[in-house]
């Protein structure tokens, strides 16, 4: 145990506190998800508009995203914005902004992807059998997309809950900063601490992300086949 450096791990509540710290990121995570999935649907719908003011629009904050990482996000919203309009802005909730911000428009082109991709013979059938526009969406064009979509999304989840621990360079106390300060405390009665610690931390973010990856494959299979 303590050559591995897994004896800190019993020590007080630090294995309490790695819980936790991950209950504090699958929080932080969820909560984003569910901003940005009503969100992303609305901007997908929007990126398959030929209005080219949307179309700019849209492209442009798709493209803000990809291009930008989210640690400089999170200093932006949580460091910068907090210096330049005076607000008291908790950590937290400054994550739960940006995984949103990018998580919507990450969903959004989920979305589009999965709308663009019905072939355009199933509008025209469904015309020629008497549907109207909204009847093509309800019985043609939504279930085929949530057919593609839902699996896609499901692994939006699982880099949501991995991208979640950046979220400790702006002090927010989730299960990798709880690490690192169970390895800072124990540096000298256990110098291997390091190593437990983050193979227990890898193990819990193992446990929370592999049965929705697993999940997000079942769909896929299924769906396939059907």
């Amino acid at each position: 145990m303590q050559a591995l450096g897994l004896d800190v791990l019993f020590k007080g509540t630090n294995a309490l506190r790695l819980l936790e710290g991950l209950w504090t990121a699958l929080g932080i995570s969820l909560l984003s998800v569910l901003i940005s999935i009503p969100l992303g649907v609305i901007m997908g719908i929007l990126m398959t508009k030929k209005n080219p003011v949307i179309r700019v629009f849209t492209r442009l904050y798709l493209e803000i995203v990809r291009i930008m990482p989210q640690m400089v996000l999170l200093f932006i919203v949580f460091f910068g914005t907090t210096r330049v309009f005076g607000w008291d802005l908790k950590a937290e909730l400054a994550s739960v902004i940006v995984f949103s911000f990018w998580g919507t428009a990450e969903m959004g082109d989920l979305v589009r992807g999965a709308l663009i991709s019905i072939p355009k013979q199933q509008y025209e059938s469904a015309a020629a059998l008497g549907f109207t526009p909204a009847q093509t969406y309800r019985y043609v064009v939504i279930p085929q997309t949530l057919r593609r979509l839902l699996p896609l999304s499901i692994n939006l989840v699982t880099r949501m809950i991995k991208t979640t621990s950046l979220v400790m360079m702006i002090g927010v106390v989730e299960v990798l900063k709880v690490g690192q300060q169970i390895i800072e405390a124990n540096r000298t009665a256990s110098p291997n601490a390091a190593f437990g610690v983050y193979a227990v931390v890898f193990l819990l973010y193992f446990a929370a992300c592999w049965p929705v990856s697993r999940l997000a494959k079942h769909l896929e299979r299924k769906w396939a086949v059907a």
